[in-house]
Protein backbone atom coordinates (compact mmCIF):
# COMPACT_ATOMS: atom_id res chain seq x y z
CA UNK A 1 0.00 0.00 0.00
CA UNK A 2 1.42 3.39 -0.99
CA UNK A 3 1.97 6.36 1.33
CA UNK A 4 2.02 10.10 0.71
CA UNK A 5 4.51 12.82 1.72
CA UNK A 6 4.20 16.58 1.22
CA UNK A 7 7.02 19.04 0.61
CA UNK A 8 7.29 22.70 -0.39
CA UNK A 9 10.69 23.86 -1.58
CA UNK A 10 10.26 26.73 -3.99
CA UNK A 11 8.85 26.33 -7.47
CA UNK A 12 7.08 22.99 -7.51
CA UNK A 13 8.42 22.08 -10.97
CA UNK A 14 11.96 21.48 -9.71
CA UNK A 15 10.87 19.67 -6.55
CA UNK A 16 8.64 17.40 -8.64
CA UNK A 17 11.49 16.73 -11.09
CA UNK A 18 13.87 15.37 -8.45
CA UNK A 19 11.29 13.36 -6.51
CA UNK A 20 10.07 11.72 -9.73
CA UNK A 21 13.59 10.36 -10.27
CA UNK A 22 13.77 8.78 -6.78
CA UNK A 23 13.52 4.98 -6.68
CA UNK A 24 10.34 3.90 -4.91
CA UNK A 25 8.39 7.04 -5.82
CA UNK A 26 5.24 6.11 -7.69
CA UNK A 27 3.85 9.54 -8.59
CA UNK A 28 4.42 13.21 -7.85
CA UNK A 29 1.80 15.94 -8.23
CA UNK A 30 2.33 19.70 -8.18
CA UNK A 31 -0.15 21.67 -6.11
CA UNK A 32 -0.82 24.01 -3.25
CA UNK A 33 -1.01 23.60 0.55
CA UNK A 34 -1.30 25.63 3.69
CA UNK A 35 -3.70 28.38 2.73
CA UNK A 36 -7.27 29.32 3.44
CA UNK A 37 -8.82 29.47 -0.04
CA UNK A 38 -10.51 26.28 -1.22
CA UNK A 39 -9.49 25.05 -4.69
CA UNK A 40 -6.96 27.81 -5.39
CA UNK A 41 -5.65 28.37 -8.89
CA UNK A 42 -2.06 29.19 -9.77
CA UNK A 43 -3.12 32.80 -10.36
CA UNK A 44 -4.80 32.94 -6.92
CA UNK A 45 -1.65 31.71 -5.20
CA UNK A 46 0.74 33.94 -7.16
CA UNK A 47 -1.25 37.16 -7.28
CA UNK A 48 -3.27 37.24 -4.05
CA UNK A 49 -2.49 36.37 -0.46
CA UNK A 50 -4.10 32.94 -0.12
CA UNK A 51 -1.44 31.66 2.29
CA UNK A 52 -0.74 28.63 0.10
CA UNK A 53 2.71 27.33 -0.75
CA UNK A 54 3.66 25.65 -3.99
CA UNK A 55 4.01 22.04 -2.85
CA UNK A 56 4.27 18.50 -4.12
CA UNK A 57 2.40 15.38 -3.13
CA UNK A 58 4.78 12.43 -3.30
CA UNK A 59 3.17 9.00 -3.54
CA UNK A 60 5.70 6.33 -2.62
CA UNK A 61 6.06 2.64 -1.92
CA UNK A 62 7.32 2.27 1.68
CA UNK A 63 8.67 -1.18 0.78
CA UNK A 64 11.13 0.52 -1.61
CA UNK A 65 11.87 3.91 -0.03
CA UNK A 66 11.28 5.27 3.46
CA UNK A 67 10.14 8.71 4.57
CA UNK A 68 13.57 9.65 5.91
CA UNK A 69 15.16 9.06 2.51
CA UNK A 70 12.54 11.30 0.90
CA UNK A 71 13.07 13.97 3.56
CA UNK A 72 16.85 13.89 3.05
CA UNK A 73 16.30 14.29 -0.70
CA UNK A 74 14.06 17.28 -0.01
CA UNK A 75 16.79 19.00 2.01
CA UNK A 76 19.36 18.27 -0.72
CA UNK A 77 17.39 19.58 -3.74
CA UNK A 78 16.64 23.08 -2.46
CA UNK A 79 18.23 25.67 -0.18
CA UNK A 80 16.57 25.23 3.22
CA UNK A 81 18.44 28.31 4.51
CA UNK A 82 16.67 30.73 2.18
CA UNK A 83 13.74 32.31 4.02
CA UNK A 84 12.10 34.46 1.37
CA UNK A 85 11.69 32.03 -1.51
CA UNK A 86 13.96 29.80 -3.50
CA UNK A 87 16.68 31.00 -5.83
CA UNK A 88 15.28 33.75 -8.05
CA UNK A 89 11.69 32.84 -7.09
CA UNK A 90 10.91 35.23 -4.26
CA UNK A 91 7.60 35.28 -2.44
CA UNK A 92 5.54 33.62 0.26
CA UNK A 93 4.34 30.83 -2.04
CA UNK A 94 7.95 29.64 -2.49
CA UNK A 95 8.89 29.11 1.16
CA UNK A 96 10.53 25.91 2.40
CA UNK A 97 8.14 23.73 4.39
CA UNK A 98 7.19 20.16 5.17
CA UNK A 99 3.59 19.13 5.82
CA UNK A 100 3.75 16.14 8.14
CA UNK A 101 1.22 13.33 8.46
CA UNK A 102 2.33 12.16 11.91
CA UNK A 103 4.52 12.77 14.95
CA UNK A 104 6.95 10.22 13.50
CA UNK A 105 7.39 12.30 10.34
CA UNK A 106 7.79 15.47 12.45
CA UNK A 107 10.50 13.73 14.51
CA UNK A 108 12.37 12.75 11.33
CA UNK A 109 12.24 16.30 9.95
CA UNK A 110 13.36 17.79 13.28
CA UNK A 111 16.23 15.28 13.46
CA UNK A 112 17.40 16.17 9.94
CA UNK A 113 17.15 19.90 10.63
CA UNK A 114 19.28 19.39 13.77
CA UNK A 115 21.91 17.53 11.72
CA UNK A 116 22.00 20.35 9.16
CA UNK A 117 22.24 23.01 11.86
CA UNK A 118 25.11 21.10 13.51
CA UNK A 119 26.85 21.38 10.13
CA UNK A 120 26.48 25.16 10.30
CA UNK A 121 23.33 25.69 8.21
CA UNK A 122 20.67 28.07 9.52
CA UNK A 123 17.59 26.13 8.37
CA UNK A 124 14.45 28.18 7.68
CA UNK A 125 12.22 25.23 6.75
CA UNK A 126 8.85 25.33 8.49
CA UNK A 127 7.01 22.24 9.73
CA UNK A 128 3.22 22.21 9.45
CA UNK A 129 0.61 19.53 10.03
CA UNK A 130 -0.74 18.14 6.77
CA UNK A 131 -3.55 20.22 5.37
CA UNK A 132 -5.66 19.96 2.24
CA UNK A 133 -3.58 19.42 -0.91
CA UNK A 134 -4.99 21.06 -4.04
CA UNK A 135 -3.67 19.75 -7.33
CA UNK A 136 -2.36 22.49 -9.63
CA UNK A 137 -3.54 22.88 -13.20
CA UNK A 138 -2.55 20.16 -15.65
CA UNK A 139 0.03 22.31 -17.47
CA UNK A 140 2.09 22.37 -14.24
CA UNK A 141 2.24 18.58 -13.90
CA UNK A 142 5.55 17.02 -15.02
CA UNK A 143 6.57 20.35 -16.54
CA UNK A 144 10.26 19.57 -17.04
CA UNK A 145 9.54 16.17 -18.53
CA UNK A 146 7.04 17.68 -20.99
CA UNK A 147 9.31 20.54 -22.04
CA UNK A 148 12.68 18.77 -21.99
CA UNK A 149 14.09 21.61 -19.89
CA UNK A 150 16.03 21.24 -16.62
CA UNK A 151 15.31 22.89 -13.26
CA UNK A 152 16.82 26.36 -12.86
CA UNK A 153 16.10 26.81 -9.11
CA UNK A 154 16.95 23.33 -7.91
CA UNK A 155 20.03 21.15 -7.96
CA UNK A 156 21.08 18.25 -5.80
CA UNK A 157 23.72 19.03 -3.17
CA UNK A 158 24.86 16.23 -0.85
CA UNK A 159 24.25 17.32 2.75
CA UNK A 160 23.99 14.05 4.70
Amino acid sequence: MSKFAYFAGGCFWGVEYFFTKQKGVLNVLCGFMGGDLKNPTYEDVCYSDTGHLEAVEVEYDPQEVNYETLAKLFFEIHDPTQGNGQGPDIGKQYLSAVFVNSDEERDIIEKLIKILEEKGLHVKTKIFPKSEFYKAEEYHQHYYFKTGKLPYCHRKISRF
